[in-house]
């Protein structure tokens, strides 16, 4: 098994670090090797807040997948979030030179360039820019045109943006282990990647991961990246409500979560109820399901709203996703979330993990490893295209990352 052929993806998740491991094949499949995970600290809402901690149980997480795939991991394709990332459409346009005979890789290289002569805040960095459509001579639908004949060459780009101190917090706690960072992806962009196929992405479809403490999102029109973003709440504001209103210590709460809970009401029976043992301390209780039903549902109802709201502060891309809604994510596991969905959004709405994998079936099918996973086919399709990713892009520029 060569080493070129090993790809690791690795998300510093607000509730979890998830580790994938995984083997690129000549086919263009991946097989899953292993998959390690730790309890997260020291992380809030998707960042780092506390350095050491985070980096202690990012080691765990490491060491774990390690054991489990056999394999030494010496670097990792890195997932960020956080509400600081931004993202907006742009146009660049630039002039093929008269003595040029057709459109070269150089001048896809300047239009990209261009799209992004725009301005965004001082201490923001570019993440991603990603290719919507080119345009020659004002001709649409041009998919690639090296090679054409043309006067002028535009592309429309969809471009990602955040503090970029922040990312290099995270990118320093990798490389701090130590370990090479190939790369930072926007989380969604990489679980866009497995849960959904070519033909949804032409039929337009939205992507829902929901984390512990961050709701990402991403827009696909036509094939085409249109609009992503970050709530700053996830499945964690949920375990807090129900701590704080049913009076329950924290990890009490999160098991009733994951274990009784639902987003569906009236499906309880008159006065039905749920006992909570005691144990270590805890006295036990007994509380009626459906108020714990309501506390889960109102979270949930309040954030799916935000993000409809979110999505048609700019152009309604709703009307134009045929495939309709993808969920995934820890919190996409909730008792009939997509039910709530579906009301929300008024289209299809799909709970879905990591498709046409092969490996271990548990990890591709556990939609909290979607995004870990997708950093890994992300990897594989970049890497024919080096180089494209954040790090190479700076790396001449912050001597930090020498």
């Amino acid at each position: 098994m060569g080493k070129d052929h090993i790809l690791v993806g690795l998300e510093i998740g607000t509730s979890k670090i998830c580790v994938v491991v995984g083997e690129s094949k000549p086919d263009g499949s991946i097989k899953i090797l292993g998959v390690g995970h730790a309890p997260s600290r020291g992380v809030r809402k998707g960042e780092i807040v506390d350095f050491d901690t985070a980096q202690k149980c990012v080691h765990e997480a490491l060491v774990d997948a390690e054991e489990k795939s056999d394999v030494m991991i010496q670097s990792v394709y890195v997932g960020i979030t956080g509400s600081h990332i931004s993202s907006f459409n742009n146009r660049g346009a630039v002039n093929v030179p008269e003595d040029q005979e057709e459109i070269t890789d150089m001048d896809c290289e300047n239009v990209r360039g261009a799209a992004k002569e725009v301005s965004i805040p001082s201490q923001n960095a570019f993440i991603h820019s990603i290719l919507q459509h080119y345009y020659v001579d004002g001709q649409d639908g041009v998919l690639n045109p090296i090679g054409m004949i043309g006067g002028k060459l535009e592309a429309d780009f969809h471009i990602i943006h955040g503090i970029g101190n922040r990312i290099k917090n995270t990118i320093r706690c990798v490389r701090e282990i130590p370990l090479e960072v190939e790369d930072v992806v926007f989380n969604p962009l990489a679980a866009a990647q497995v849960v959904l196929n070519q033909n949804q992405k032409n039929l337009g479809a939205l992507v829902i991961d929901i984390g512990g403490g961050t709701t990402d999102f991403l827009v696909y029109v036509d094939g085409a990246v249109k609009q992503t973003g970050v709530l700053a709440v996830g499945g964690d504001h949920i375990t807090n409500d129900i701590s704080m209103g049913l009076r329950i210590p924290m990890a009490r709460a999160e098991k009733l979560k994951v274990e009784e809970g639902s987003v569906i009401l009236g499906n309880s029976l008159p006065g039905e109820t749920i006992l909570l043992k005691d144990d270590h301390g805890f006295a036990g209780k007994e509380i009626e399901r459906e108020t714990l039903n309501t506390i889960i549902h109102m979270r949930m109802r309040e954030t799916l709203e935000l993000l409809r709201r979110t999505l048609l502060q700019r152009e309604n891309y709703l009307d134009y996703l045929g495939a309709g809604v993808f969920i995934t994510g820890g919190t996409s596991q909730l008792k009939g979330i997509d039910n709530l969905a579906q009301d929300i959004f008024e289209m299809p709405v799909h709970r879905t993990h990591a498709q046409t994998m092969s490996g271990l079936t548990s990890a591709f099918e556990n939609p909290q490893f979607s995004t870990a996973i997708g950093l890994i086919k992300y990897a594989q399709a970049i890497q024919l295209d080096r180089p494209s990713g954040w790090l190479s892009r700076i790396k001449r520029k912050i001597p930090f990352f020498g």
